[in-house]
């Protein structure tokens, strides 16, 4: 049984994939996920780079991987890590007599075991569910605050809460809260501003595929970030245009009888950002590694959608938050060019193509890296099964199979190979020097 201090993955979850597995690979998975709740850090450096092994493991598994395949992918990425610490009793009394105490460790990342612990003491007595409920979705000053901690460090404490809610293993769940915890709150005033600028009457917005039109065409923002920028969201877009930022974010705006389609086209929409930014001609493809991550995020909207104990306007907010992160990381990548007619025109490297995307699983599970490859495949399957059901829809810009299968191969084709395998900050051509051109 899953504990907030033991990880148990069972092979009937497999995640919202739902993929086959055995008790070989559940038993690995398992295995692996426990060793890393036990002896890493969130970061694995001083510059706050993350620890992604649970969300590595996770896809591997939820894949259908074998165990030789999770082994092979936890020895390649434990040997870097931060050891993390024993934490410091006196900081877990304080944090469990009153949570106003936090205010003098969030943020800092040495704080970590500290909050981890607190969190499973916390989930022992109460469950994983009423201490989201309380920490995060409760509605107060302080659960905003968390709640916003989610989305920086490009949703990672995001992620990290996607796969413990996912497959509802307390202890990653507290790992997600910690890793939250210790992140700055940068765009909590951003995110507050757009909620009160927001129309207050009940008019949907428009399609986001329309909002990255509006972003594009607004010269000063879309002109914000510089490639010299130190960190170009904070010192770009939300120094030098935060007040078009909020415009444009503030029209985005989820009815309650729109959630469940909404969120399909967030998650439709990261998916064809990802795919349509990673093709600039002449060179060969390759993904953001920003924008990954608001498509590797995307599945977790589908989990809170299904929580019956967070409220439908909780909900609302967390998928307006997402949407509108979603478009000012896109202004802050310098606003790749998005163009789906590539997508649909692109010839992929093999010469005789599989029918189905997962007949390429074998060939990413094969990949080495830290994880971030087998996320996005993760994410793209997610989004294609979800995305049948809305074809016809205007917000629809992947639209048949055959596209998705390209896409596959357009990330098969960007990372099979290759050492380096993202651009950063798509827009600006300064990323892609040094990057190969196509034959």
């Amino acid at each position: 049984m899953a504990t907030p201090f033991s990880i148990r993955v069972s092979p009937a979850n497999t995640g919202l994939w739902a993929a086959r597995q055995d008790e070989a690979s559940s038993a690995k998975v398992s295995e692996l996920l426990q060793k890393d709740l036990e002896r890493h850090h969130c970061f694995f450096n001083l510059d706050g780079f993350h620890n992604h092994i649970s969300h590595h493991l996770l896809s591997l598994y939820g894949t259908g991987s074998d165990p030789r395949a999770l082994e092979q992918a936890y020895d390649a990425n434990a040997s870097y890590q931060n050891h993390v610490k024993e934490p410091r009793d006196k900081v877990v009394r304080e944090l469990r007599q009153d949570w106003a105490n936090a205010s003098k460790y969030l943020s800092k990342g040495q704080y970590y075991s500290d909050f981890l612990r607190f969190f499973q003491l916390e989930i022992q007595d109460k469950g994983w569910q009423e201490v989201l409920a309380e920490y995060v979705f409760k509605g107060d000053a302080s659960s905003h605050d968390m709640m916003a901690r989610l989305y920086a460090g490009f949703l990672h404490p995001m992620i990290q809460l996607m796969y413990g809610v996912e497959w509802e293993q307390p202890a990653i769940v507290a790992e997600g809260l910690a890793q939250a915890a210790v992140h700055a709150n940068k765009l909590g005033d951003l995110l507050a501003q757009t909620d009160a600028a927001a129309p207050a009457t009940a008019a949907p917005s428009r399609s986001i595929f329309e909002l990255y039109d509006v972003v594009r065409n607004n010269e000063k923002l879309a002109r914000s970030a510089r490639w010299e920028d130190p960190n170009r969201l904070y010192d770009g877009v939300m120094k030098r245009a935060l007040e078009e930022a909020v415009a444009v974010a503030s029209q985005v705006k989820v009815l309650p009888e729109e959630l469940e389609e909404r969120t399909v086209e967030m998650f439709h929409t990261a998916a064809w950002v990802a795919a349509a930014a990673a093709l600039h001609p002449p060179y060969i493809p390759k993904f953001d590694f920003f924008l990954i991550h608001h498509l590797n995020a995307a599945p977790i909207f589908l989990s809170f959608n299904k929580q019956a104990w967070i409220s439908q306007d909780m909900k609302i907010r967390l998928l307006e938050w997402k949407i509108r992160t979603d478009l000012l990381q896109y202004v802050a990548r310098g606003c790749p060019p998005l163009q789906t007619e590539r997508i649909r025109q692109y010839k992929p490297r093999d010469e005789k193509l599989v029918s189905r995307p997962e007949e390429l699983l074998p060939r990413f599970h094969a990949i080495p890296d830290d994880g971030h490859t087998i996320k996005v495949v993760r994410a793209l399957l997610i989004a294609q099964q979800l995305s049948l059901r809305y074809i016809g829809r205007p917000w629809v810009q992947i639209t048949d199979d055959d596209m998705w299968l390209k896409i596959h191969y357009i990330l098969l084709d960007s990372v099979e190979g290759y050492e380096d395998r993202w651009v950063r900050s798509a827009g600006f051509e300064e990323a892609w020097e040094g990057i190969p051109t196509a034959h």
